[in-house]
């Protein structure tokens, strides 16, 4: 079942709402003594979570097939950044970890159990209140039913404080049976933010255009209380009719310092050599940036530009800017 996403939270009596988790999306189901996590793109999730694999083995159920979120618990909420590490090749690095930041299992869908074999088969009006029923007779500790609610109030709150754990809201069709490998039974609405970052390098595009080089991404960078500029993230949308003109602008101020705190990597297993070399500039340029998400102090996908801000002075461009109040999310979970 996937999410369609839109700009607003639909109304009407139609529609459930749930908080939308920032984890690993996973079918868990369980034959008696197996239990199988898959991904949303069916890869097998067991390996990194064992865990979860051993909690589902203690369930008083021996046959079913769940709809959740693997999140990873850290301080007030989910870490996004320590769910990474856990796709390890080591197994016994993965054993440590599972140990170190136990992950919990979001349950918000209940699909099969032994007396219900075609449960996806009907509408949601009558899975969640199967799955309201399971969890209070068999879910403890690792496994949490997510909260769900027909209020639009109650959305409208969880989307204006998600983060921590939580980056928006998802809406789904209480007349409709289990939609997979579809987006017709549920849309996705993110809570957007603004941001004033320095620009503190950039990269050459890898095609020219007319014969030159020519910009392909911004490098953004913020000042923490220390005064030192950290990479935090980037931003290609730039515009192919604008991209001679701002490379003049860059080049010109092309020098040193650049990030005098965390710089931009090296290459990676998602990047080149060729694509991880920048150019250092001077911390002049302020740009506005939309992004989602932001976590382990760095933005964690592309960015977009909001507009240029030359009446905003580099310095002012802090971390500080990023604090907001959002939800505990475990305060969410029952």
């Amino acid at each position: 079942m996937e999410a369609r996403s839109v700009d607003e939270i639909p109304r009407g009596r139609e529609w459930q709402y749930e908080p939308k988790w920032d984890g690993f999306r996973c079918l868990l189901s369980r034959e008696r003594g197996s239990v199988d996590l898959r991904s949303k793109s069916g890869e097998d999730l067991a390996r990194y979570f064992p865990e979860i694999v051993a909690a589902a083995l203690k369930l008083r159920a021996d046959r079913f097939t769940l709809d959740g979120e693997i999140v990873v618990p850290q301080g007030k909420g989910f870490s996004f950044d320590a769910l990474l590490q856990r796709i390890h090749p080591a197994a016994s690095r993965v054993t440590k970890l599972s140990q170190a930041t136990p992950a919990l299992y979001l349950v918000f869908d209940l699909l099969a159990t032994a007396n219900k074999k075609a449960l996806a088969d009907a509408p949601l009006s009558e899975r969640r209140p199967a799955l309201e029923a399971f969890a209070k007779a068999n879910m403890k500790g690792t496994f949490r039913l997510s909260p769900a609610t027909t209020s639009y109030a109650t959305a409208k709150k969880w989307l204006a404080q998600s983060g921590g754990g939580s980056d928006g809201v998802i809406a789904k069709r209480i007349d409709l049976p289990y939609q997979a490998g579809n987006r017709d039974g549920m849309q996705k609405i993110k809570k957007f933010r603004s941001a004033d970052c320095v620009i503190g390098g950039f990269r050459y595009a890898t095609n020219k255009i007319a014969g030159r080089k020519v910009v392909g991404s911004l490098l953004l960078g913020l000042y923490d209380d220390g005064g030192l500029l950290h990479h935090v993230g980037f931003t290609s949308a730039i515009k192919a009719d604008e991209k001679p003109a701002l490379t003049d602008r860059l080049e010109a101020l092309i020098g040193e310092p650049g990030f005098t705190g965390n710089a931009p990597g090296g290459p990676s297993r998602w990047s080149t050599e060729r694509s991880a070399k920048w150019c250092p500039l001077k911390p002049k340029l302020v740009i506005e940036i939309c992004y989602d998400h932001f976590s382990g102090e760095r933005f964690r996908h592309g960015t977009s530009i909001l507009r240029w801000r030359p009446d905003k002075a580099p310095r002012q461009c802090s971390f500080e800017q990023l604090k907001q109040k959002v939800a505990d999310p475990m305060k969410l979970l029952k």
